[in-house]
């Protein structure tokens, strides 16, 4: 097992501590670091800009908005990316939600499924550099009504393959990510409850004619060091009740919906009932600690190395860390933490 980096979104302020995390992982030798976008900064840019100020870890997107671009510009992105980095760029994808994809890019959250598949298709055939002609349901290349014309890339990326990563959730969509991706981008993963989600998984891998050697599996994870792990969890209070109380409406939160299949269905409830109120003080409250210790690397570095062992013999590839920030120099001794605990836990690669 691997360790990773998610600097999570830009412009919140803490932008020069995000560099200065992504040098310190480069450092110790982490092997990726992630960025993601909503509707504030873009992955690209930001990606470019770490990757030019660091050396050998590669530059992941976690992800890139399917509803923000078309396939085409997608590749023509992945493309130079993997360029500028010297081959070191990661293609991670994702549909987002209704409420971003409709209310902020304009484009119908319908069919997700089908979307993302032939998104994938146009996307892998571009990078190939094939001529891009596609007649699907949700994309049609070149249009057939018009002067349109099948065309190249331009641009030759660094490597012949550049790794396709999907961010899912909910168990087809994890399906999905096994049948055609190189690998999954998960988000509150925890070793305990991943049964479910690793069947979707393996599933999707053997409609591809594949098993999970070579696929990588990508969890991020919540990360605070401290003597009392209690203590540690109510620094992810904030984090947890956002996505559970507040990502998306009522009606379609995928990540409330995760916590009730891990069995928190009353306190997930609870959660978002009070964050939706405004009550963000009594809806981080109300996360359970189990639920919080479930899905983060809490407390001292012999107990963050005890739940490393865990998420490997669960199948995680690269364990991607996400320090719940109080300063600099906090984040980087959390970092330094995690490695020797991934030493100490004997499971790295």
């Amino acid at each position: 097992m691997r360790l990773g980096l998610n600097l999570g979104y830009w412009g919140a302020g803490n932008d020069a501590a995000n560099l200065e995390l992504a040098r310190e992982a480069d450092r110790l030798g982490y092997s990726v670091v992630w960025a993601a976008e909503a509707y504030g900064s873009d992955v690209p840019t930001v990606l470019s800009w770490v990757a030019a100020q660091t050396e050998r870890i590669d530059v992941g997107s976690a992800v890139m908005q399917i509803p923000a671009r078309t396939p085409a510009m997608a590749a023509m992105t992945a493309a130079t990316l993997d360029t500028l980095s010297g081959g070191r760029f990661r293609l991670g994808l994702g549909v987002s939600g209704p409420q971003v994809s409709e209310g902020w890019h304009g484009v119908r959250f319908d069919k997700p499924l089908g979307r993302t598949r032939e998104y994938v298709d146009i996307v892998r055939a571009a990078l190939r550099r094939e001529r891009l002609r596609y007649d699907g349901e949700h994309y049609r290349l070149p249009l057939p009504d018009g002067p349109g014309k099948a065309l190249t890339l331009t641009v030759h990326p660094v490597r012949e393959h550049i790794p396709v990563y999907l961010a899912a959730i909910g168990p087809k969509n994890v399906e999905l990510a096994g049948e055609i991706a190189d690998g999954w981008l998960a988000i509150f993963f925890s070793p305990e409850h991943s049964g479910e989600s690793l069947a979707a998984l393996k599933a999707g891998r053997e409609k591809a004619g594949k098993t999970l050697d070579g696929f990588d599996v990508v969890p991020t994870v919540p990360l605070f060091v401290g003597d009392d792990w209690r203590a540690c969890a109510d620094h992810v209070r904030a984090y947890a009740a956002l996505y559970v109380g507040g990502m998306g409406s009522r009606k379609k939160n995928f990540y409330n919906d995760l916590a009730v299949r891990m069995g928190f269905a009353a306190e997930a409830a609870e959660v978002q009932d009070k964050y939706l109120a405004r009550d963000y003080e009594g809806a981080m409250a109300a996360l359970p600690v189990d639920f919080l210790d479930a899905v983060s690397l809490l407390g001292p570095k012999e107990r963050i190395a005890d739940r490393m062992r865990a998420y490997a013999q669960a199948g995680v590839t690269t364990l991607t860390l996400s320090p719940m920030l109080q300063d600099l120099e906090q984040g980087i001794a959390a970092l330094r933490t995690a490695t020797e605990a991934l030493d100490l836990a004997g499971v790295g690669s």
